[in-house]
């Protein structure tokens, strides 16, 4: 497990009441209907000389969760909470804005041009592999499934990198691994959701480009080249849900690729709905052999991931 430079212990202050234990997630089938608008206007993430709070909505009320790893057990008065500020025990948190805003891209600046990230990674070679590996049998998702939808990040431009890298809007995975991905999104359809992949299995010079361009205290959110990513052995897939009746892609903790302590899945963060969403979407995926990814709750790995070889093809050679 990687070390990350947040901590969110299992203590919860609850503004007006005294400290009590994080509540588990919901169950799949109790989704908490959408906060009142005022009281989702102040959830967020706030800090004062180094110290760091989020709030947070559940069951309608606002709780003060604490970054630190000790929190002392007391009774609180409620907060002032303001648009941009909260004054909490007598101390006034500013606003972060950890993230944009929701329906916004993350984005990045490179490190380099984009021309000059994909001539080094093209030149470069993915790291020699030795072992008995299974041969490479990559499925188009959506020739398993129809009702699976698709927004494929990195075949426009509306990404973290703001370029793009596929010649189409595909995804492909392992059979074993679309196939599970299958059974996913069908077991969700008995809870009005259906899932919608943003990215599957990616060509390993793509994984260079990400990594050379993204800055060095980001780089906890992507694959180191020299190991290969789970992507490019096509046992990787990015998703989140979509609404049935609506078609509509729904609201979590973070938007994909948003490099920040939201998109942890264990960030306690966000709305009660957020939160039962996400535990949702991770229920549907680990009862089908997949393992969300420690800073990312898009990003699901199918178990037999590495009895596939790091793949370099493009989509139109596939």
């Amino acid at each position: 497990m990687k070390s990350f430079p947040f901590c969110f212990p299992a203590l919860v202050i609850v503004l007006g009441c005294k400290t009590a234990e994080e509540a588990p997630a919901p169950a799949a089938s109790t989704i908490p209907a959408h906060p009142p608008a005022a009281t989702a206007s102040l959830v967020g993430d706030y800090a004062a000389n180094g110290d760091s709070i989020s709030l947070r909505e559940a069951g309608g009320r606002l709780e003060a969760v604490a970054w630190k790893d000790t929190l002392r057990k007391a009774t609180v008065e409620p907060a002032t909470v303001a648009a941009d500020s909260v004054v909490f025990e007598g101390r006034a948190y500013r606003r972060l804005a950890l993230g944009p805003a929701s329906g916004n891209v993350f984005r990045i600046t490179p490190r380099a041009p984009y021309d000059e990230l994909m001539k080094t990674a093209l030149a470069a070679s993915p790291p020699k592999e030795e072992g008995d590996f299974l041969p490479t049998d990559l499925v188009e998702l959506v020739t398993l499934d129809s009702t699976i939808k698709l927004d494929i990040r990195y075949a426009g431009t509306d990404n973290f990198m703001s370029s793009k890298f596929y010649s189409s809007p595909r995804a492909f995975l392992q059979r074993p691994a679309a196939e599970a991905t299958v059974r996913a999104h069908q077991a969700l359809k008995a809870h009005g959701y259906g899932l919608l992949i943003h990215d599957g299995y990616r060509p390993w010079y793509v994984t260079k480009m990400f990594w050379d361009a993204t800055p060095d205290p980001l780089r906890i959110f992507v694959a180191d080249p020299s190991q290969g990513s789970r992507h490019n052995r096509g046992c990787a897939v990015d998703l989140t849900l979509y609404d049935l009746e609506t078609g509509e892609p729904v609201v979590m903790p973070s938007g994909y690729d948003e490099m920040s302590p939201r998109a942890f899945p264990n960030y306690p963060g966000g709305t009660s709905r957020q939160r039962a969403l996400r535990a949702l979407l991770r229920e549907a995926m680990e009862a089908e052999g997949f393992t969300v990814y420690e800073t990312e709750w898009w990003h699901f790995d199918y178990k037999d991931w590495r009895r596939y070889r790091i793949g370099t093809a493009r989509f139109e050679e596939l």
